[in-house]
């Protein structure tokens, strides 16, 4: 399951939205998260899926590797659907023991499970088409404006890159740290969820030494290479803005119009 989980990697390849400007897919990808929760109606989240389904095409990202990021967050999606589908009032549908399962929990569960999909996925495209020095300046850029108000602008996001990019540095860790333990006896596999809970504990202490042990050889390269924060710092390749990048944020406007207004007033039309 480690190896399943595609958050903060990187996937090269030549395209379109690869060559895109960070700015443009930080900004599009908030703009997508948003449009999610505006939708109140299914032909909103139909026109959602279209759209993340013409980028998923246009990213050049085989579909499978992001599905493959999923299983990570099944446990979640189904405790999210679970809830939803218990605790919501409405008219009852089907009633056992003491749980009640009505018609507004059912849509509200298969909305949330719509929604955390989507949102999963759209987030991990940003990753995969986004080099983590991309993503820095990105971050950065785009938080400029919040330099009026003292905010270390720079530093803030050296932060998040780097915890971006040390995700899947650890799942590699704690995947190695795994496979010696199992080869000395281990058993990660067998027993309940809360006994196979238990047999995790003994990864905790040497991957918290192994990422200790990173983060003091990273503040001692940056150290070396007379890193002192952003005041003043240059950018050997600073971003600007290409026609490719005007056309991507009108067709972004464009998907948030059509959707938003689909998913409000069609339904209600048909």
């Amino acid at each position: 399951m480690l190896r399943d989980i595609t958050l903060g990697q990187y996937y090269q390849t030549d395209s379109v939205i690869h060559r895109l400007d960070p700015r443009v897919k930080l900004g599009g990808t908030l703009l997508f998260i948003l449009s999610l929760f505006f939708f109140q109606r299914y032909p909103g989240y139909l026109a959602a899926a279209l759209f993340l389904g013409i980028v998923i095409k246009l990213s050049h990202v085989p579909f499978r590797f992001m599905v493959r990021g999923m299983k990570a967050i099944v446990f979640l999606l189904i405790l999210t659907v679970a809830f939803n589908l218990f605790l919501t009032p409405g008219k009852e549908l089907v009633s056992f023991w003491k749980l009640t399962i009505t018609w507004e929990g059912v849509k509200t569960a298969a909305a949330m499970a719509v929604r955390l999909t989507m949102l999963i996925i759209g987030s991990s495209i940003m990753t995969l088409t986004t080099t983590p020095n991309n993503l820095t300046d990105g971050m950065e850029k785009m938080m400029r404006p919040l330099r009026v108000f003292k905010v270390p602008v720079h530093e803030v996001a050296m932060m998040m890159s780097i915890a971006l990019r040390f995700i899947p540095i650890l799942l590699e860790e704690t995947d190695k740290i795994m496979k010696a333990q199992i080869a000395r006896g281990a058993d990660f596999e067998s027993g309940n969820l809360l006994k196979r809970a238990k047999a995790m504990v003994p990864l905790l202490v040497p991957l918290f030494v192994s990422a200790f042990r990173r983060a003091n050889d990273l503040a001692l390269a940056m150290e070396a290479r007379c890193y002192r924060g952003g005041e003043g710092r240059t950018k050997m390749k600073p971003l600007v803005y290409q026609k490719r990048d005007r056309i991507a944020y009108l067709c972004i406007l464009l998907y948030l119009a059509v959707s938003i207004t689909v998913g409000r007033l069609v339904w209600m039309w048909i």
